[in-house]
């Protein structure tokens, strides 16, 4: 009789502890991007040619409906787009590699070239998804992705003329920490 009672308490207690449609629901509210250093979202290392795509699968954001895109990841993407640019021109950062390395011309500065192409990408696809995002929820952005889609597309199409050579990163400190 003890052991039949106990099971129908665990079996009570178990019914009340599943989640409801309520719970569901706000976990699918929750934002998809975690907080990174750079060197986990940065897609400079490698080959050139396929930096849009790398972007897209570091940062797996539902352009289909805007409007949903949580907060949280929102702010994820700008931080993530500031330390792109800053990797791109600050101490530390590509341009100065590319200098170190004796320009474009030498091997090494060919290769951090490609890197900071396609460290661009990364910046600039950033860039759009933001401004999309923000389109959604009311603010004007329309001029701005324009400007930002036609250099994105610039880049893209240096990277795929660069596909299969060799691109190399930095090693930048910087974070999607908004």
């Amino acid at each position: 009789m003890f052991f039949k009672a106990t099971f129908l308490f665990s079996l009570l207690a178990t019914s009340l502890a599943l989640p409801t449609g309520t719970a569901s629901r706000n976990v699918e509210k929750r934002g998809i991007l975690q907080v990174q250093n750079y060197s986990q979202f940065q897609v400079s290392g490698g080959v050139a040619g396929n930096a849009l795509t790398e972007v897209n699968a570091k940062f797996p954001i539902n352009l289909n409906n805007p409007g949903s895109v949580d907060a949280e990841d929102l702010a994820i993407l700008k931080a993530a787009r500031k330390t792109a640019e800053n990797a791109e021109t600050k101490a530390g950062g590509f341009n100065e590699a590319i200098e170190a390395a004796g320009g474009e011309k030498t091997t090494t500065g060919r290769a951090l070239q490609n890197g900071k192409i396609k460290n661009k990408v990364l910046k600039l696809q950033l860039q759009v998804m933001i401004a999309q995002i923000e389109a959604a929820q009311g603010k004007d952005t329309a001029a701005k992705l324009a400007d930002v889609t036609k250099k994105l597309n610039k880049n893209v199409e240096t990277d795929q003329k660069n596909a299969g050579q060799l691109s190399t990163t930095v090693n930048f400190q910087g974070t999607s920490q908004p």
